[in-house]
């Protein structure tokens, strides 16, 4: 049955399916119609991060030839958050023995490549007008991020438009383990007739977007397994709840690195807050800069703090150095004291691997123009800080305590308010003067902090980070595993 006419046996209405028929006709018009060509892939090393292992899928003349332990991420670059959680299936996989493979499918010249980049540029612009107007941001972003997204109608849209990835798929067996860690990759698998796909749904604010019938969802909370069992509030009347086997709490998508590292990376946080040595901020400004006037004025706020030997701040720019001169020219000063690390990635690995003994107060930044190491330089330094200063996006998840900015998009709002009941981070700080006042907290009680790394051990050991692990398990074992 044609996935957009029924969604997990609740009937959409005729003028919705129409409509999501012309939204795939006008893919079809503007990028064309490759529905009949095959698109073979190869196999090529992804050397920025040797240690996930990762191999990357690019076009090829020939077909493609995949080891036997082969475990397919199916992904696309919006932003870095699904770029990050890929990363974390990927050294899951590779820890349980599977041959991680990047599926980037917004990275070809195909027709279902040109509508995801789109469609994410349509995203990235509207995230960067919300922070910029704010009766944008309120009649027409929050909304559609918290109840438009929300609405099961909208993924008969997505459905209908996935159908425009299925070339992509030609060369993957289909049985081969395939985990997509957002909606539109699995979409795209399922409707290609994959057998073993599991949805990683990355949100905690249960949303019809992320609905992908015919794979395994897995969610991060128990929040969010109620809300996608019982489709909550996603039409206007009670709707026909997810059936059982497919769907699963499984825990946090945290890379196995972290995982492991957990114990000894809090040991050293409260190591260094006993002995009075500077709390270690770590700023994610990222590819798009959103939030970025918050950004500058905390930075503004530790700069006593920092020429007091009280804090230290590094600052990942992500993968856009115009972010770094927006803050030079806001703070001139700033360029005198920054050590920097820009396209150095080996010179920013070898300084992060000192950071279990000492480091002086002051500022780092680092920025790479390539996506793995704008990405995974997070990753690096994300066990050495004291404080992961972030918006509640997927990072809200992440072992590592973290003071919350404001979100972007009303969907975020519940990652925040679940990492705050987990006792790991702060309550979400929307304003310079609540970020400021948040920061002199961190850095003058450190009771706090202590408090924070203590839940972090206890949630290991109840297994809330594991979730990484459970759906490469999921993806290779089946429902039967758990």
């Amino acid at each position: 049955m044609d996935k957009s006419s029924v969604i997990f046996g609740n009937p959409i209405d005729k003028k919705t399916v129409q409509k999501a028929e012309k939204s795939k006709a006008k893919f079809l018009k503007k990028f064309g119609d490759d529905t009949k060509k095959v698109y073979h892939l190869g196999l090529y090393p992804i050397d920025q991060i040797p240690e996930l292992g990762i191999e990357n899928l690019v076009h090829s003349d020939t077909p493609l030839q995949l080891p036997d332990n082969a475990l397919i991420v199916g992904n696309i670059r919006m932003g870095f958050g699904h770029y990050r959680i890929a990363m974390a299936i990927a050294s899951c996989a590779k820890a349980l023995g599977r041959q991680p493979i990047w599926f980037d499918l917004a990275s070809f010249d195909a027709t279902g490549s040109k509508m995801i980049r789109s469609q994410n540029d349509l995203y990235s612009l509207g995230s960067k007008l919300s922070q910029k107007i704010g009766l944008f941001n309120k009649l027409y972003w929050e909304p559609l991020n918290s109840e438009g997204f929300r609405k099961i109608t909208y993924n008969a849209g997505d459905q209908k438009n996935a159908e425009l990835l299925v070339p992509l798929f030609s060369d993957l067996p289909k049985d081969v383990p395939y985990v997509g860690t957002h909606v539109w990759p699995s979409q795209g698998a399922v409707h290609a007739g994959l057998t073993h796909v599991v949805n990683a749904i990355p949100d905690n604010w249960p949303m019809g977007l992320h609905l992908a019938e015919g794979s395994i969802h897995t969610v991060q909370t128990p929040f969010a397994y109620l809300g996608y069992k019982k489709l909550n509030g996603m039409a206007k009347t009670a709707l026909k709840p997810m059936p059982d086997g497919v769907l699963y709490d499984v825990g946090h998508y945290i890379d196995h690195e972290l995982v492991q590292g957990v114990e000894h990376d809090c040991a050293k946080r409260i190591e260094r807050l006993d002995s009075g040595r500077p709390v270690r901020f770590l700023m994610t400004v990222g590819g798009a800069g959103a939030g970025g006037d918050l950004y500058l004025a905390m930075t503004r706020h530790l700069l006593p703090y920092i020429q007091a030997g009280k804090a230290e701040l590094w600052i990942n720019f992500g993968d856009h150095l115009n972010m770094w001169d927006v803050f030079k020219r806001e703070m001139p000063e700033l360029e005198n004291q920054v050590k920097t690390y820009f396209d150095d990635y080996a010179g920013l690995k070898a300084w992060a691997a000192t950071l279990d003994g000492d480091s002086p107060a002051g500022i780092t930044a680092f920025c790479h123009r390539d996506i793995f190491e704008a990405v995974y330089s997070t990753n690096l330094l994300m066990g050495k800080c004291d404080v992961l200063v972030t918006k509640p996006s997927e990072l809200a998840f992440y072992p590592v305590p973290k003071l919350m900015m404001r979100h972007i998009g009303g969907h975020e709002v519940y990652g925040a308010v679940h990492a705050q009941e987990l006792g790991d981070s702060t309550f979400e700080c929307e304003t310079a003067a609540a970020l400021a006042d948040m920061i002199d907290t961190l850095i003058n009680d450190k009771a706090i902090l202590k408090h924070m790394c203590g839940r972090i051990v206890a949630l290991k050991n109840q297994g809330v980070y594991n979730g990484g692990y459970e759906v490469v398990k999921l993806a290779v074992n089946g429902p039967d595993c758990r």
